[in-house]
């Protein structure tokens, strides 16, 4: 049996914490006055997110080590797990999740609160999704994903370790350049056409990253929140096309779009690996997985979400921010094409 009392005063790490769902974690722990520990391959990179904040330790790991897990995670009561892969090597999320379980469990970490995507519930049978949905995925990134949750939510059920599981739409916000968002945003400062996998008109969420961090927080302090998986909704219903007027519209140019559908995208994956990846992953634009979150709601209580208006209006000016710093300091510009948030 699980103890129940909340978790509040042990040690958290933040595993993957160079990702921008990390930093966001890291930011609302730093908020609360907590201690927590950022674990990541790169030192000089942990050096440089969090290299400024007394409260943050830097652990760095080699997830193929085991000793090397084990270090990472000693003396942590709370792990969360952010560890992302390339797109082309999701094979590794199950990989990587057994690993990490197996070292945490040696070393007594109490809790996990993983980090996940809408991936494995497949093609929806309902909108929108609530956190019962069947997971039936349709895609083998959706399997992969699946797994993953599927090795934590049975350390769970055997009681070797609390396992719990927040799901994550696309997300955006400063900094984001991961995401179907972000070209647009520097399309629009540079009043050039932005690029999008379209259907651009259809059903869409998505969560401004700021605001995940709080939430995570919130749900691994609550004993209740283990056992399963939780939504975490976008800040309602909206469409590419929607935010990227607003986008514009905010920089006073007018929209311009240039979408890319399905067979354009597989066109182009017999070139790059990453576009064929994208493929099997393009039914969330003509079937969107809209997610209902009200039993996190019910269980946490507010859940603060940034509109849609504001979130854009703060990335454009972290954007433009950044632009200006590096007029005076020249740093390699950011290149891609527009990339999901899995």
């Amino acid at each position: 049996m699980f103890e129940t009392e909340r978790i509040m005063d042990g040690k958290v790490a933040l595993f993957g914490a160079s990702g921008v769902i990390g930093q966001s974690v890291a930011n609302a722990l730093k908020a609360q006055g907590r201690a927590y520990r950022v674990v990541g391959r790169s030192k000089a990179s942990l050096q440089a997110e969090f290299g400024s904040d007394p409260l943050a330790e830097i652990v760095t790991w080699n997830p193929e080590d085991p000793a090397s897990v084990r270090a990472a995670a000693h003396g942590v009561d709370t792990l969360v797990y952010m560890v992302g892969v390339n797109y082309w090597q999701f094979h590794l999320h199950p990989v990587l999740m057994r690993k990490t379980l197996d070292g945490a469990i040696a070393e007594g970490v109490k809790q996990v609160v993983l980090i996940g995507t809408v991936y494995p519930y497949g093609l929806p049978r309902t909108t929108p999704v609530k956190d019962d949905h069947p997971s039936e995925p349709n895609s083998f990134k959706g399997r992969m994903r699946k797994e993953q949750e599927d090795l934590l939510l049975a350390e769970h059920a055997a009681g070797t370790i609390r396992g719990t599981i927040l799901r994550l739409p696309d997300f955006y916000g400063p900094g984001v350049e991961l995401s179907f968002l972000y070209r647009a945003f520097v399309a629009a400062v540079d009043g050039k056409p932005a690029q999008l996998i379209g259907p651009i008109d259809s059903p869409h969420e998505f969560i401004y990253v700021p605001d995940v961090g709080p939430v995570v927080t919130k749900l691994m302090d609550e004993p209740r929140a283990y056992g399963r998986s939780w939504n975490l909704a976008g800040a309602g219903v909206t469409s590419q096309r929607k935010l990227v007027e607003e986008t514009y519209r905010q920089v006073g140019r007018p929209t311009k779009v240039m979408t890319m559908g399905k067979g354009m995208i597989r066109l182009v994956g017999l070139f790059d690996p990453f576009m064929r990846e994208l493929v099997e992953m393009h039914y969330l634009h003509t079937q969107p997985v809209l997610m209902d979150d009200s039993e996190l709601r019910h269980l946490l209580g507010d859940v603060p979400k940034t509109p849609y208006a504001e979130g854009i209006r703060q990335t454009l000016a972290a954007l433009k921010q950044r632009r200006a710093a590096a007029a005076v300091s020249p740093a390699p510009a950011a290149t891609g094409r527009p990339r999901p948030t899995p």
